[in-house]
């Protein structure tokens, strides 16, 4: 079971004692309130998990504490505990959104085992925050297929040892590169696998909401302020937790990660005290690391403490065996994605072109230019024509495209040049037997001798 914040409410002192040993020992954090009022303010300022709290108390009713907590937006999970139960008490406690109501004398199984239905509850909101967030997001959250370059290969063999440990990971590299895809990979072969994954761009959040998203925030900390938060490292609790664009912080937020992960524990806004959270950190950057550093714009001793574990990824252009691999898997994910039917297939002279270009936006560019292609494709082949101009601009190094063979002009006149390129290449390979050219373009014959007709004209 995962450690949980517990408030014991009890105006029996012998009672809040012996259960704050009893789950102390089990590793749970306890505060303790001997009246209602008290345990309220303790809700309304804490940031707890569980609320064992006495039906009868010496200023409000426990049922009353709870009833002002649902109304605050509080989500503290509640065990009403009483020694006079009644059926009426047990219905208006359920009702109000009590987790479970015991009887005294409590037994200490009993409190263990509902605490650990407590926690496996926690864990599946956790688990359906994380969903929504993936099916509201654009970005695919599949492994990628193997690679066959060198040097991701060496990547990937070091992911897995990294995985294996609970250092924090840095990742660099190029926008689009696939920082998010290897730092799942890395979570899905930690011991962290069956824990939250949580994902945040810290580029993407307003500065003056920054520190109630990563730490949460009471009701009432700030204007707007109408319920309780928990914060992204809450959510992560026990698993994971993703930064990417890390250099984007703020210093002053800089300062607040450092001392979460120093102490391994977080203040929510506006709360009076701090919770342990257990949460791997894996950090990624598009930014030049050490300039920044130079320059003062982010802090030394956070970057070290990032910088424990660091992975760079090459750009796509340095890595080219993989875009074949890559292509076909982008063409069925998001085939399925956009709803369209399986068995795709790529036009070979469509598949020259992508592999030919240079990718400057990486996964990501190829990515949005496969799933535009699927849509404008005919008969279920990717052909050319459903490519966007940009891909005929460029190439590798000692490849000219099309843009080398002409002046420009429409997609149309590009596509046509590049056909001519590819088709003379084929002929001059095959020493000019044109069947043996078809085959190598995957075209038929009589499509070939068109072609060449065309050409002529």
């Amino acid at each position: 079971m995962k450690s949980l914040r517990v408030l014991v409410v009890d105006d029996e002192p012998a009672i809040r004692q012996v259960l704050s040993a009893q789950l102390s020992k089990l590793g749970h954090q306890i505060d303790e309130a001997g009246a209602g009022v008290p345990a309220l303010d303790a809700l309304l300022q804490g940031d707890y998990d569980a609320c064992i709290c006495d039906m009868r108390l010496p200023d409000i009713e426990g049922i009353e504490v709870l009833r002002r907590a649902r109304d605050a937006g509080v989500e503290t999970s509640f065990l009403m505990i009483t020694a006079f139960a009644s059926v009426s008490n047990a219905i208006e406690a359920m009702k109000l959104g009590a987790f479970d109501y015991l009887m005294k004398p409590l037994r200490h199984d009993d409190i263990v085992h509902r605490l650990g239905h407590i926690a496996d509850l926690d864990k599946l909101r956790a688990e359906n925050r994380r969903l929504r967030s993936l099916v509201d997001s654009t970005a695919v959250a599949y492994a990628l297929p193997q690679s066959r370059s060198a040097v991701m290969q060496r990547i990937s063999a070091v992911a897995a040892k990294v995985a294996r440990t609970e250092g924090t990971v840095l990742i660099t590299g190029d926008s689009g590169t696939g920082k998010t895809y290897l730092a799942r990979a890395i979570h899905n072969q930690s011991p962290r696998a069956e824990q939250p994954f949580v994902q945040v761009n810290c580029g993407a959040i307003p500065g003056e909401l920054l520190e109630s998203e990563f730490f949460g925030h009471v009701k009432g900390a700030f204007t707007g302020a109408d319920r309780a938060k928990k914060g992204l490292f809450h959510e992560a609790d026990g698993g994971t937790l993703f930064l990417d664009e890390i250099f984007e912080l703020p210093a002053a937020l800089q300062v607040k990660l450092l001392h979460a992960l120093e102490d391994k524990q977080i203040r929510p806004v506006g709360a009076e005290k701090a919770r342990k959270v257990d949460v791997r950190i894996i950090a990624a950057t598009n930014q030049d690391v050490a300039k920044m550093v130079a320059e003062g714009r982010f802090r030394e001793d956070l970057y070290y403490r990032l910088n424990v574990l660091q992975i760079h990824l090459p750009p796509l252009r340095e890595r080219r065996e993989d875009l074949a691999g890559l292509i076909r898997y982008f063409i069925d994910v998001e085939a399925d994605r956009l709803g369209l039917p399986a068995g795709f297939r790529l036009d070979p002279a469509a598949e020259e072109v992508l592999v030919r270009y240079g990718w400057p936006g990486n996964l990501r560019e190829l990515q949005n230019v496969v799933a535009r292609a699927l849509v404008l494709a005919d008969d279920g082949v990717i052909g050319l024509a459903d490519l966007p101009q940009q891909v005929f601009s460029s190439g590798p190094p000692g490849k000219a495209g099309p843009a080398a063979t002409g002046d420009g002009g429409s997609l149309r006149d590009q596509v046509r040049r590049f056909e001519v390129q590819l088709i003379r290449e084929a002929i001059a390979q095959t020493a000019g037997d044109r069947q043996a050219a078809a085959r190598q373009l995957g075209i038929g014959v009589s499509t070939l001798y068109r072609k060449l007709e065309d050409m002529d004209a």
